[in-house]
């Protein structure tokens, strides 16, 4: 349990001191992200002749949204999608179901993809975490 204490209090202190910074400067306290690391794999993106059809969820697709399929997450999930040859990463919502590609972990509105430079390629490997929805 010491030891414990040890690792954790410096690490609060840490976290508390940079909030009350924040603070000083007459700024917002920033809102630490929260993520859960879920997946990470082959992602594509949805192409635009989909723009229209309606989702799993119900809503039509836009390719300028930032939405996306994944095959389990519930509707509404906030998704940090990140890719890993560049380290360039987008949140998305997940609204529809898929991909049904073998191999693919998620699929990705256009806008997401040119988020995170893969819209010309058209898959890219990347890491998703889930984010907390507070």
């Amino acid at each position: 349990m010491r030891a414990f204490s040890a690792v954790l209090i410096p690490l609060l202190l840490t976290v508390s001191a940079a909030a009350q910074e924040a603070q000083t400067n007459d700024e917002p306290a920033a809102e630490v992200e929260q993520a859960t690391e879920i997946d990470g794999g082959m992602a594509s993106y949805y192409g635009d002749e989909l723009a229209g059809n309606r989702t799993a969820s119900g809503e039509r697709f836009d390719p300028d949204e930032l939405t996306a399929a994944h095959r389990s997450l519930p509707f509404g999930s906030l998704v940090r999608v990140t890719n890993v040859a560049n380290g360039d990463s987008v949140v998305v919502r997940i609204n529809d179901r898929g991909p049904f590609s073998r191999g693919r972990v998620i699929d990705i509105s256009h806008a997401a993809a040119r988020q995170i430079g893969m819209h010309r390629s058209g898959t890219a490997r990347v890491k998703l975490a889930l984010l907390n929805n507070d």
